[in-house]
């Protein structure tokens, strides 16, 4: 999703991240914060796979967007003539395209089981909540998703809505977070890693709304949403550190 998201920009050279809210404002909107209630979801579901391995696979497609797009490989552009967010992803096919995105599935999968030794459902999960990006893009993105390389492109446009599109992350987030809160709760253990995690995703969301505009070049762009994912996922690792217990 690609809209209740950081506009990753530094304007200022201070530092902080913008959010675009709607289409009087230009930038790039980068960080997703939709995507990780499929990370939410996961745990909840199959909590034997650690918090951090599921908020990375969120985000793993962006991830390897983010790489692709310092590297050259995959191209964006800012049109401020766009409702809505302002990003032309015009040419994303390795990470954004249906096989693209099953692909990366399937190898965070055979990862999550042969190098982190996840137990196969576990790391079934971890691909499934990879492949989930493809499906909630859809949702949000304007028609720039192949379905296959080369092939027509899709895309519902929630985009073009920020406020039907911001209710709709948020929402996603919050059930997820509280399912996983549930999962916890009927283990008998607290569920303060579930709230603390939402929490810190609303309050990157706010913080972000808090700045101005501002632009970017594609190669900053990159950048800055690379560290940011990699950022949230240490953050999920620190929430949901301490002794190993059967369900987490």
């Amino acid at each position: 999703m690609k809209h209740i998201s950081l506009s990753l920009r530094d304007p200022g050279g201070d530092g902080k991240l913008h959010l675009k809210t709607g289409p009087e404002e230009d930038g790039e909107t980068l960080m997703f914060v939709g995507h990780y209630s499929a990370a939410l979801a996961a745990k909840a579901v199959e909590p034997r796979a650690p918090l951090w391995t599921y908020v990375a696979a969120a985000q793993l497609v962006d991830i390897g967007w983010s790489a692709l797009v310092i590297a050259g490989v995959e191209k964006v552009r800012i049109d401020p003539s766009l409702p809505g967010s302002d990003l032309d992803l015009y040419f994303m096919p390795y990470t954004h395209s249906l096989p693209g995105a099953l692909l990366w599935a399937l190898a965070a999968a055979l990862l999550a089981r042969w190098l982190l030794k996840l137990p196969v459902a576990a790391a079934a999960m971890v691909g499934l909540t990879v492949f989930s990006h493809w499906f909630l893009d859809f949702l949000v993105h304007r028609p720039d998703l192949p379905l296959w390389f080369g092939g027509p492109k899709v895309g519902l446009a929630w985009w073009n809505h920020p406020l039907p599109e911001m209710a709709l992350e948020i929402g996603l987030v919050a059930v997820a977070g509280a399912a996983w809160a549930w999962r916890r709760g009927a283990a008998g253990r607290t569920g303060w890693p579930a709230l603390t995690f939402v929490a810190i995703l609303v309050a990157v969301a706010v913080i972000g709304s808090m700045g101005g505009a501002g632009g970017g070049d594609a190669v900053s762009m990159g950048v800055t949403a690379l560290t940011t994912y990699l950022v949230l996922t240490v953050i999920a690792w620190l929430v949901d550190r301490g002794p190993k217990q059967r369900l987490a």
